[in-house]
């Protein structure tokens, strides 16, 4: 576990290219890294499988087509690794982590979501990052079977009561309101705490 308990945790989703990564490093550059973290589920899982297949872990961390490449048998993959543990990515990911506020940028499965329930249940909060088909086309996302109807991608449409849901349409000065509104405020009254 971490060697410092979290005041805050807040659990992003989202389709792909709904801009999850955008705005969890917008509310990271608001908040500083002396206050919180990006921490991300899906790193400890493409080590892992870029060791075992022999693969470029970096190039597996990038947005490009070698990623894409290679996603759904990685998908496949680290859902067979979470049928043996739940866990064990949630582990890795947080191992590291100091700072009062996490951001986990990347839940995609309720098991993850489960996990951080049961570890961290007055810290979690749920937050969904929404864009419309039209605004994710316009950011390179075209529909992939196997990929899109995935649990990796639909696992959290729907049995979740998210605490936030956040409009990305890019629009900036509508995120920036939206985030100042109440996540932001709620986060920075969570790092004062003692």
């Amino acid at each position: 576990m971490a060697t410092v308990e979290p005041k805050l945790i807040l659990l992003f989703s989202g389709k792909r290219k709904s801009g999850k990564d955008y705005v969890t490093d917008l509310i990271h550059q608001r908040l500083g890294p002396d206050v919180c973290c990006i921490l991300r589920l899906s790193g400890p899982l493409k080590q892992q499988y870029a060791q075992d297949h022999g693969l470029d872990f970096d190039e597996l961390l990038g947005a490009g087509e070698y990623k894409e490449k290679y996603r759904a048998d990685m998908i496949q993959w680290g859902e067979k690794q979470r049928e043996k543990d739940p866990g064990f990515f949630c582990r890795v990911a947080i191992k590291e982590a100091q700072q009062p506020i996490w951001i986990v940028s990347d839940t995609r499965r309720l098991s993850d979501l489960q996990w951080f329930w049961r570890e961290y249940p007055s810290q979690s909060r749920c937050v969904r990052v929404e864009a419309s088909e039209e605004t994710r086309r316009e950011r390179g996302w075209e529909f992939t079977t196997g990929i899109d109807d995935a649990e990796s991608e639909c696992g959290l449409d729907q049995g979740v009561d998210f605490d936030w849901i956040i409009k990305n349409e890019g629009d900036g000065s509508q995120l920036e309101e939206q985030l100042a509104t109440g996540l932001l405020s709620i986060a920075k009254e969570k790092a004062k705490e003692d």
